[in-house]
């Protein structure tokens, strides 16, 4: 039985089937399955990379504009709450309009807005250009799953989907250290203007090979409530989950806008049962394989996100090493996600995604627990070996969890799928942030004061001890200018063992929703729509 008798995603007395026309065939390079990949992973590479390549550059930009803290805050909180509320609505644009124009529209206003950033000579531009960025990935990313689900047969699905998460993590993981060292080599405005010649290649490559595919009863309408709805209730709760380490997790503010996301949801639900073709059908929702898959992405990236966040400190502001060095010590993670992603991908066309899904998140809570035993003298073999294991445990969920939502999603919703699949990332991405670095604040909050005394330094005014709370959170110890050698190695040792503490804590809360998710892997199994794929010839 396919998902079509038990997902319902026609309107009352719409009785269109849920299969794909049969796509046009593919003529030389032109549709070709394997290089289609190619031409939306050179897409997918931007909008992956620019996740964490910005964050390097960020203090020359603050440097360089005269910018303050906050600004540069919204540089990273911009592109992500932009790339956040709108991956839904563009999935649902691409099935309408077609994947291919959908994916070539984003790579080309991708690449614009990062050659505007480059050029722009005040914050306020650099911040509005990253929100054009996140716009038009939003556009992109959805698409280029609805691109690799229509192009590839069902026994190679996984495999092409292994090698797109291939692309994401390395990017993602690979960031820190391409933009250490564009910033330090040559400036902070080539981490954007290095996205001009890729989104070229990208249109290039896209406009000879791409071949449009089109489910015979795609969506003809809009909804155009439905999208307000749920763009509301996403910047709802993606703001409460920026804001909420400034503002407090028991700030009214915080609550009011957790409120106000909870009840945009609730109208939403309420809306898409009422209107005749919804943004996103609930029947969807019905099968329990792809609302599993949906959890176990905002589970990993809560654990990968939030994990990857204070190794970065960790490394500079602990170890002392440069954006560079720091990226280098990152490269296991990074090779075992490259190595891995196709694995996986392979393994999971031969025994289904529930038990690679399962044992990557195992994978991935027993690396967390190790990464909470890291200290201020761990070596690099011990750091390599955990950072490793987390990326071999991350492969597979990032291809099994991807293949989980597309492939039990009817073929006219594809797009809406990989909007699902990506905003849950983002989603638990932000949420891992927030979650873990309260409970980093939450510790360095209670231990420092008794730390500190113990060392035997002068003691604090309330205000004194927040600033030096602030810096310890990141790794910073709070050594004045002028202080005397021996009482600044005191204060330095003290800063470092009490971010190990908050770090340790931090890490055990990231093993703990990984073990959460080795449970919600054994709802998965395989799409159930996976063959309504085009069957492309040329494989």
């Amino acid at each position: 039985m396919t998902s079509q008798t038990t997902v319902d995603t026609t309107g009352p007395g719409d009785k269109a089937s849920s299969a794909p026309s049969a796509p046009p065939q593919a003529a030389g390079l032109r549709g070709h399955p394997w290089f289609t990949l190619i031409t939306v992973a050179v897409g997918v590479m931007m909008v992956a990379l620019d996740g964490t390549i910005v964050a390097i550059a960020n203090p020359a930009i603050q440097k360089d504009l005269g910018a303050t803290f906050a600004q540069v805050q919204w540089i990273t909180n911009g592109y992500f709450l932009a790339l956040a509320v709108s991956l839904i609505t563009a999935g649902k644009l691409g099935d309408r309009f077609g994947h291919r124009q959908t994916f070539l529209i984003g790579v080309v206003g991708f690449a614009a807005s990062s050659g505007a950033i480059g050029l722009s000579d005040s914050i306020a531009l650099v911040v509005t250009f990253r929100v054009f960025q996140g716009l038009f990935g939003a556009l992109l990313m959805p698409a280029a799953l609805g691109l690799l689900r229509a192009t590839f047969p069902a026994d190679k699905l996984n495999m092409a989907i292994g090698i797109w998460g291939m692309v994401i993590g390395a990017s993602t993981a690979g960031g820190p250290i391409l933009g250490g060292v564009l910033v330090e080599r040559v400036s902070w405005q080539s981490v954007f203007f290095i996205n001009v010649p890729v989104g070229v290649l990208a249109l290039v490559l896209g406009v000879w090979i791409l071949l449009d595919h089109r489910a015979e009863n795609a969506p003809r309408s809009f909804d155009l409530l439905g999208i307000a709805l749920l763009s509301g209730a996403m910047f709802c709760l993606v703001w409460a989950l920026i804001k909420a380490p400034d503002w407090g997790w028991g700030a009214g503010r915080t609550w009011l806008f957790v409120v106000a996301s909870v009840v945009g949801f609730a109208l939403f639900a309420f809306w898409e049962t009422r209107v005749r073709e919804p943004l996103i059908p609930l029947g969807l929702f019905r099968s329990v394989p792809l609302s599993a898959g949906v959890v176990l992405m905002v589970l990993m990236a809560i654990a990968f996100m939030g994990g990857l966040f204070f190794v970065t400190f960790y490394l500079q502001n602990v170890h002392g090493m440069g954006p560079i060095d720091a990226g280098l010590h990152l490269l296991p993670l990074t090779g075992m996600m490259i190595v891995g992603s196709p694995l996986a991908g392979a393994m999971i066309t031969k025994l289904g995604p529930r038990v690679p899904l399962a044992g990557g998140m195992a994978a991935t809570a027993i690396a967390m627990y190790g990464m909470s035993t890291l200290d201020t003298n761990t070596g690099s073999g011990v750091m390599s070996l955990w950072f490793a294991l987390l990326g071999l445990g991350l492969a597979p969920v990032m291809v099994g969890a991807t293949e989980v939502i597309v492939g039990n999603a009817p073929m006219e919703l594809s797009g809406v799928a990989g909007g699902l699949q990506q905003a849950a990332m983002q989603i638990g991405g932000s949420l891992g942030t927030a979650v873990l670095g309260a409970v980093m604040a939450s510790k360095v909050d209670s231990d420092l004061p008794g730390n500190w005394t113990d060392a035997g330094l002068p003691a604090l005014t309330p205000d004194q001890l927040d600033k030096a709370s602030e810096a310890v959170q990141v790794g910073v110890p709070p050594v004045a200018p002028g202080t005397p050698a021996e009482v600044a190695a005191k204060i330095t040792g003290v800063a470092h063992d009490t971010f190990i503490s908050g770090m340790s804590l931090a890490s055990l809360v990231a093993a703990g929703v990984a073990v959460v998710a080795v449970l919600v892997a054994f709802l998965t199994k395989r799409g159930e729509n996976a063959e309504a794929g085009a069957g492309a010839a040329h494989i």
